[in-house]
């Protein structure tokens, strides 16, 4: 189960179909980002597409002499423009390819446009997601919410993002969903709906023991998008922000012009593929030693270029020692800003803390950590906020909790109205009255013994101890000990076997520390593949403006979702 390998073969496809002869990729500002994380504007341009076009641009020239591959989203707008394109083409012939389910009534729509016989090809290839890593995907949205029910719209585009995912890797799933959350069992259903609709198309070869889709609510686990991180993807998405494998570094002080947008994809960058996963510490190694293997293979200023076979190695070796002069200064730049922040936002202490206070469980430790850290004046706005948000989740109930003291100090330090707003909005979102899990308490002393032996191991030190609640419910999933009574299944009986393909959809957002737990258990556990999706992938901002959204209509009566289940557009 390869997220990514899937959405690169359709494209492949796409391509291949249209055979030998200048092309024009013709897509929607959606599927422009799902090509773009998957393949290199130089790769795609290898297979004789010399041209990137939007569908809704209104500037395009007529080129007859170019082939039109069109990869859309099936929406009324797209199908729109379609009609009008093909009234009057400017290419030679047409190769339609929608990423989802289409009507047959768009599909009769679009053949009485076709006066001029242009349309050679219409198929449906279900890329409809972005493939973030091999067993991670996401579908760029954001605000699903409005309180604990459906953004109306959004209901729609999950159901069509998930059945998209299924279909691109062959899955006709059996579905749990957590019982504690309205909108999971609303979207299990909603996928069942278009299971049983399309069943023609879901008519996978039956594999004895069936794949699961698990569906999660974000609002179970607030505290793990708050933490900072410390691999390399989760860093850089932390600190720097990842958008569609794009980093802004724009504003990092002394910018080179090449360097203000830079792209990370483990698809076409080794030295990331390698340091994904790890800590931030040996990446700095790494990165010593890219530096030096660089250093030998650098062409030397006096190099004599006596023969033709001379010239012929050095221009042979060129493009490759231009390659990797790029992954050089792009990944000594990356990491020498995240050292920056780092330092100047005095992480390493702060995010001890933000462990501490994750995952023990001493009160009295824990508010003097905290009240000693408000009164550093170095401590960012974000990074005061977040402690008393870890603080607030987690001891929410406690008898001497010093919430209060904790805003005061806030206010005291000038932290904005809208960032004191924000705490009582995340326990609202994500606190005790509305998980439906033990989030922090480990339950027995096994578990406890656990946690002091992992702090004892070196590099798994303070920095990491943190697990997400994530972990715990694919081990017990994994283990077949995960129980119906909080994760029900939708319809269908329980079932006795324990999965070995699951994959896993976090309602209102995954995190890259839930991708590293899934990239971990697909590691350890032979025989069992996860995948996991998100309908974004937060940072600790993003997750904030998350929350935000929804609480901000936590009052009134949301809507729900109550258009058309999982209609299509």
């Amino acid at each position: 189960m390869n997220v990514t390998l899937a959405v690169k073969q359709y494209i492949s496809k796409m391509i291949e179909n249209s055979g030998p002869g200048m092309k024009v990729l013709l897509m929607d500002k959606e599927t422009t980002s799902i090509v773009s994380v998957v393949y290199t504007q130089s790769e795609i341009l290898q297979k004789e597409v010399y041209l990137f076009e939007r569908i809704d641009s209104q500037s395009r020239d007529n080129m007859k002499h170019l082939k039109a591959i069109c990869f859309l989203r099936p929406t009324k707008e797209n199908v729109e423009h379609l009609i009008q394109e093909l009234r009057r083409p400017k290419y030679s012939v047409y190769f339609i390819y929608f990423s989802n389910v289409i009507s047959k009534s768009e599909i009769k729509a679009l053949a009485e446009a076709d006066e001029q016989e242009v349309v050679a090809e219409v198929q449906e290839f279900y890329g409809d997601f972005i493939a973030v890593n091999p067993h991670l995907f996401s579908l760029n949205l954001h605000g699903v919410a409005r309180g604990r029910s459906w953004e109306s719209s959004m209901l729609s585009r999950c159901t069509q993002g998930l059945t998209s995912v299924l279909l691109a890797l062959k899955k006709c799933p059996m579905i749990r969903y957590q019982l504690s959350s309205d909108m999971s069992k609303r979207l299990g259903e909603s996928v069942k709906q278009i299971i049983t609709k399309e069943y023609e198309l879901f008519d996978f070869r039956k594999t004895e023991v069936p794949p699961l889709l698990l569906i999660l609510d974000r609002s179970d686990d607030a505290i793990t998008p708050l933490l900072n991180q410390w691999t390399y993807q989760a860093m850089v998405h932390e600190l720097l922000g990842l958008n569609n494998n794009r980093i802004d570094l724009s504003r990092v002080p002394g910018i080179s012009k090449d360097l203000r947008e830079v792209v990370l994809s483990a698809e076409n960058d080794e030295f990331y593929a390698n340091n994904l996963y790890l800590n931030f510490g040996e990446i700095g190694t790494n990165i010593k030693n890219l530096m030096e293997d660089f250093q030998k293979k650098r062409p030397k200023g006096q190099q004599k270029l006596e023969s033709i076979s001379d010239m012929k190695a050095f221009v042979d070796n060129y493009p490759q020692f231009k390659k990797m002069s790029g992954t050089v200064s792009k990944h000594v730049t990356v990491v020498g800003e995240l050292s920056r922040l780092v330092s100047e936002r005095q992480l390493m202490e702060v995010s001890e803390l933000e462990q501490e206070l994750a995952c023990q469980n001493d009160h009295s430790n824990a508010q003097q950590s905290v009240r000693r850290l408000l009164q550093n004046p170095r401590l960012s706005e974000l990074d005061a906020v977040r402690l008393v948000m870890l603080y607030a989740l987690r001891y929410e109930r406690h008898s001497s909790s010093i919430l209060p003291a904790l805003m005061d100090e806030l206010s005291r330090r000038g932290v904005s109205e809208r960032h004191r707003r924000m705490v009582k909005s995340v326990v609202e979102y994500g606190g005790k009255r509305v998980r439906g899990s033990d989030l922090i308490t480990p339950t027995d002393a096994v578990a406890i013994t656990k946690q002091f032996f992992k702090g004892l191991s070196g590099v798994e030190n303070v920095y990491a101890q943190h697990q997400p609640l994530l972990h715990d419910t694919l081990d017990q999933l994994i283990k077949g000990r995960l129980k119906d009574s909080q994760f029900p299944y939708l319809g269908a009986s329980s079932l006795r076997d324990r999965p070995q393909d699951i994959i896993v959809f976090m309602i209102g957002g995954a995190t890259y520390e839930e991708a590293l737990t899934v990239y971990n258990l697909n590691r350890s556990t032979p025989g069992v593949r996860i995948v996991l999706g998100g309908s974004s992938i937060h940072n600790t901002k993003s997750f904030l403006e998350e929350v935000m959204s929804a609480m901000s209509h936590s009052g009134e009566r949301a809507p729900g979702g109550s258009g058309r289940h999982g209609n299509r557009r």
